[in-house]
């Protein structure tokens, strides 16, 4: 897996390109002579502090030192957090606390159901299976006749239910 599909799930939730914008505009003012921009690494951990990972917890999914990794994020990004102009002023030194504060600075996303929850929306919430009738026929055939019933969360208040019976009912 590439490095820039690493963590990819973050963008279900967070504002990745404004968030990158406004972090590189922060790494400006601590380092203006580095790379403009942020850097394919500082987005990958960003992206998996966004997702919820311990700088340790990114070390073992991407065969990295943990150590390193740690240092890395700390010279980096911690820094870049402490410059932004929405994050409280509060101690940046724990990872924890990220998304809180990114979070509170506008950063997640409201109302961008991720796939899951789109799917987890559109299954069954209510399945029903009955075997109506079964019979053997000719000795080699056996058939089997299903209702199968089953009941959608709808949009509205009431449960939409639909009936996929056998057609004789």
């Amino acid at each position: 897996m590439a490095n820039d599909e690493m963590f990819a799930e973050a963008a279900n939730n967070w504002d990745l390109e404004r968030l990158y914008q406004d972090l590189a505009e922060a790494k400006r003012k601590v380092s203006p002579r580095a790379r403009k921009g942020l850097t394919e690494r500082e987005k990958l951990y960003l992206r998996g502090l966004l997702c919820g990972y311990s700088p340790a917890e990114m070390a073992r999914k991407l065969i990295q030192s943990p150590k390193g990794v740690e240092v890395y994020v700390c010279k980096t990004l911690y820094q870049y957090f402490k410059n932004m102009a929405d994050v409280p002023n509060e101690k940046v030194g724990n990872w924890r606390n990220v998304n809180n504060w990114l979070g509170e600075a506008g950063y997640k996303t409201k109302n961008k159901p991720s796939v899951e929850s789109k799917l987890a929306n559109s299954l069954p919430i209510d399945a029903l299976v009955k075997i109506v009738d079964t019979r053997f026929e000719n000795h080699n055939t056996l058939t089997i006749d299903i209702n199968i019933k089953l009941s959608f969360p709808s949009a509205s208040e009431n449960q939409g239910t639909e009936d996929l019976g056998s057609g004789d009912s």
